[in-house]
């Protein structure tokens, strides 16, 4: 499980930084792509990247402000021609369904796979074995979501040494023994498959919040959180600014972390005004309040590990 950042600046594109957008990688667990907000050029993005658009699975809207849904239907157009043949499912705010069939049906763009566009409420919004994806409305003048994405616990790994220590060999009993079950051996010995498996790996949680004020539902969101991603619009001296423009500072962003219990903390969504070593000055702020803070950048990577 691995975050990219492919635009971390807000409003408009800058030098330094692109417009929004952050890709959740999960290769290892379902070899597919989540897209979070898809801000002006953000194929030409992905270019720089491993990240194959044909791979996308699910694309995640916060809200509908241009610099975060402009990059959306060239994406979607461009998907076609990039080995894309699998169902792409799109989640976002009431709107999100004419804006795509709109821009599709006027560019007369033929989508050649399979596409569903979910306009979303609070809860959960999507769930299977593996994942549990859950959204809350957070305070942006638009309604604008945050999104808790849960890794559901996987099974304990087989304890091989303890087998060996039995004398049994790698095989298709192993496949038995790591799915739990009895097992009688050619001796005539019973093994309970349970006793050679070790604990449950617990699941990680990523939590990516759209723009937004300081509120409580994004401290509900990041709870015991692996990694948040939080705006920080601005820096912690104009907080008034950002209460106006209905967004948040570096310190609002790190107590948002601390009083959540979250592991890492990473802030996006940069204003184009600080620039340089200006960025160096927000991360300081943050980390004022909490340490484990660091500043995206595009093309940012960040490993997402299991606790151990």
């Amino acid at each position: 499980m691995e975050v990219v950042f492919l635009g971390t600046g807000a409003g408009v594109p800058a030098k330094e930084r692109n417009v929004t957008s952050i890709a959740l990688q999960l290769l290892d667990e379902r070899r597919a792509s989540w897209l979070f907000d898809c801000g002006e050029a953000t194929q030409h993005q992905i270019l720089y990247t491993n990240i194959k658009p044909g791979k996308l699975e699910k694309i995640f809207i916060s809200h509908l402000h241009g610099d975060h849904i402009f990059g959306l239907p060239g994406l979607l157009g461009s998907r076609s021609f990039q080995g894309g043949e699998s169902l792409l499912t799109v989640y976002g705010p009431k709107g999100i369904k004419a804006f795509i069939e709109t821009s599709l049906i006027v560019s007369t763009t033929h989508i050649r796979y399979p596409l569903e566009v979910v306009e979303i409420e609070e809860g959960v919004i999507f769930e299977d074995e593996q994942f549990c994806v859950m959204a809350k409305e957070l305070e942006h003048g638009i309604q604008s979501f945050g999104y808790r994405i849960v890794e559901k616990d996987l099974p304990g790994t087989l304890l091989i040494d303890k087998l060996s220590k039995e004398g049994i060999k790698p095989g298709p009993i192993y496949q038995k023994i790591k799915e739990g079950q009895t097992v009688i051996l050619e001796d005539g010995r019973r093994l309970n498959g349970e006793e050679y498996i070790g604990p449950p790996k617990k699941g990680r949680i990523v939590t990516i919040l759209g723009d937004t004020r300081y509120v409580k539902e994004s401290i509900e969101l990041a709870k015991n959180a692996d990694l948040l991603v939080h705006e920080a619009t601005f820096s912690s001296n104009e907080a008034d600014l950002a209460y106006d423009y209905f967004h948040s500072t570096t310190a609002q962003a790190a107590e948002v972390a601390k009083l959540a219990g979250v592991k890492n903390l990473i802030l996006t969504h940069i204003s184009s005004r600080y620039q340089g070593e200006d960025s160096q000055m927000l991360l300081k702020e943050a980390q004022q309040v909490f340490q484990h803070t660091y500043m995206a950048k595009d093309f940012l990577r960040f490993d997402i590990k299991h606790t151990v």
